[in-house]
């Protein structure tokens, strides 16, 4: 099973390394990642294996929102994901 993670915000130094961070004491495994700055303004998508992780989703996003409360953060199951996204 898999997750989708979103940030976006002001880019500043230690994003990627914060979300990693949360994923890796969770054991969400960080299977794949796509970033962007445009001007001032960071985004990523991240996609993260949810197999072994030892919290919920729920508590993953509280838990990257703790660490980055100036961005906007969202965490999506796949399924729901790939349903909202179906035509």
């Amino acid at each position: 099973m898999k997750a989708v993670i979103t940030v976006i915000g002001k880019d500043t130094v230690g994003i990627l390394a914060k979300v990693s961070g949360v994923c890796a004491n969770v054991q969400a495994n960080v299977a794949e990642v796509t970033q962007s700055i445009m001007q001032e303004y960071f985004a990523m998508i991240m996609m993260v294996e949810i197999d072994k992780m030892t919290c919920s989703i729920e508590d993953l996003k509280n838990e990257l929102a703790e660490v980055l409360p100036e961005m906007q953060i969202h965490v999506m199951h796949e399924d729901i994901f790939n349903s909202m996204h179906r035509i």
